[in-house]
């Protein structure tokens, strides 16, 4: 050691033998959510049906460094677990004729030099981690470690981060079979839904601790940390915008104060551990009780909210909630004195002069990606018609910047969005969100129940 080197632990035949000794075996069965596997086997056969005779490699990723040799958590791609139910880090999927064959890096145990120097995989590194067999019971398919991954059969479909050349085709088509959701995924994203209600409620009851001096970054750890614990975590960054904030649409840099007499906008959703995620938006007064000018803005809101519900059922184009919300928003708008042209002028293709306020959409779907079923054809998404099994966003809103001098001053630093998320049935909508009031007279009863 005279050179100032530590010694390396693998290089030193005492400690290596003296390491793999005296070990038990500790359980290792994978941790699944109960019809995980069933599930992605029917999406497997779905994914057959659509593609007859092609074979398809999807890939899980990897987590992206954050530092040196420090990385983010690991999130499985969405079509990868969509396929096969498993989230493991650097997986590789081959499917073909609904059967799959999955790749996965070998855990390191107790004998081999990885054990205790492979920090990504070493068990002494990161716990006990299930043997390829018993993955291929917990997901019925042939597991085989990564290594005797040959690569891409000749004419193969691909899909998922790596490829330097993934297949367009192919995902468009599993975007457009995530459109639909059978019951189990159904049943997850009720559960997303339901826990999100509840860290809204969660939040609620910290406002004080946020006016106090905790501000956004009180309520937006508040949240995260109840995802967390009743999921995988938020299902995208938590956005927490108070006064001049709240008209920012990605206000996600919460730094700032939470103040009392001003909104309150909160956009959050629960990833529950099947991945599945809700996206759900309320905007509250901070003091309980909306000012005149924030009610002027939150009815014309809840309006088009209301207005875009009733448009939500199987068979309606899917654009009709989001006609719906503009005419309602545009109509509002020049009562008010705002539009420089008429509301049909406005509403036209080369108008859209109402969008000033309100520059996003107004709905999506939503599932294992927040927004998604992102890559599907635009007739196959907005030129679509609704169909039972779709899950989906209404998200109206209406953005006065503090800086925005077309805006009378008492409207300015107003931000309101409303959000709720909807499963299409058989005969019309269900809201999943609905425990969440939107009603003015009723979110203020919720806030002042709460805080």
């Amino acid at each position: 050691m005279s050179d100032g080197k530590l010694p390396r632990l693998a290089d030193i035949p005492a400690f290596t033998e003296y390491i793999a000794q005296g070990w038990d075996s500790p359980a290792r069965t994978p941790d699944l959510v109960p019809g995980a596997a069933e599930a992605a086997a029917a999406h497997r056969r779905r994914l057959a049906e659509a593609l007859p005779g092609r074979t398809v490699v999807v890939t899980a990723g990897q987590a992206p460094v954050r530092s040196h040799d420090t990385t983010y958590d690991f999130r499985v791609n969405s079509d990868f677990f969509w396929l096969t139910g498993c989230a493991e880090e650097k997986a590789v999927a081959v499917v073909a004729d609904g059967e799959a064959t999955l790749y996965l890096p070998p855990p390191l145990r107790p004998g081999q030099t990885g054990f205790f120097s492979d920090p990504l995989y070493g068990e002494l590194w990161v716990g006990p981690s299930p043997s390829l067999a018993e993955w291929s019971a917990a997901l019925g398919v042939t597991v085989l470690p990564l290594g005797e991954f040959a690569g891409p059969p000749e004419g193969a479909l691909l899909v998922g981060p790596g490829w330097p050349e993934p297949s367009p085709e192919l995902g468009q088509v599993l975007a457009e079979l995530r459109m639909i959701k059978d019951e189990w995924e159904v049943a997850q994203l009720r559960e997303a839904v339901d826990r999100t209600v509840e860290g809204f409620a969660a939040v609620m009851a910290e406002v004080p601790a946020a006016v106090a001096g905790g501000g956004e970054r009180w309520l937006q750890g508040t949240f995260d940390r109840y995802a967390r614990t009743y999921g995988n975590g938020p299902g995208y960054a938590t956005i927490v915008g108070s006064g001049p904030h709240a008209p920012t649409l990605h206000w996600v840099r919460c730094d700032g104060p939470v103040l009392e007499g001003e909104l309150l906008l909160l956009d959050m959703g629960v990833e529950v551990r099947s991945h599945y995620t809700a996206d759900v938006t309320r905007t509250f007064p901070v003091s309980g009780a909306f000012s005149a000018a924030q009610r002027q803005v939150y009815d014309l809101v809840e309006r088009a909210h209301l207005a875009g519900l009733a448009e939500v059922a199987p068979g309606r184009p899917f654009t009709a909630f989001h006609h719906a919300c503009m005419e309602v928003i545009a109509r509002g708008l020049h009562d008010w004195g705002l539009l420089p042209v008429s509301v049909d002028e406005a509403l036209s293709d080369t108008g859209q002069h109402h969008r000033r306020y309100l520059v996003c959409g107004v709905g999506h779907h939503m599932g294992l990606d927040v927004h998604d079923c992102y890559r599907s054809r635009p007739e196959a998404y907005h030129g679509a018609a609704m169909a039972p099994g779709m899950v989906l966003t209404v998200e109206p809103g209406l953005y006065f910047h503090a800086h925005d001098r077309t805006v009378p001053p008492e409207l300015r630093g107003i931000g309101v969005r409303i959000e709720d998320d909807l499963l299409v049935t058989e005969d019309g909508a269900e809201n999943l969100s609905s425990a969440l009031p939107i009603d003015a007279a009723g979110l203020e009863r919720w806030v002042k129940d709460r805080t």
